[in-house]
């Protein structure tokens, strides 16, 4: 989409396809399988007690392991 060998600055073709720059300078990374599991016991854990603030949600995560 946008050429980053081009003689062009990144600015000109990015706000001439209409994207933000910052989506040309920084790619996407992929998510370590730790934050993955962490993410999906928060997942359980609130489906389970919805009512549950975040530091009830932080003493069990830390209680379980």
């Amino acid at each position: 989409m946008v050429d980053r060998e081009h003689d062009l600055p990144i600015a000109k073709p990015a706000e001439a396809l209409g994207i933000g720059r910052g989506s040309v300078y920084d790619l996407p990374r992929p998510v370590p399988a730790a934050d993955l599991a962490v993410m999906r016991r928060l997942d359980e854990l609130h489906r389970e007690l919805p009512f549950a603030g975040s530091r009830m949600l932080r003493d069990l995560l830390n209680k379980a392991s």
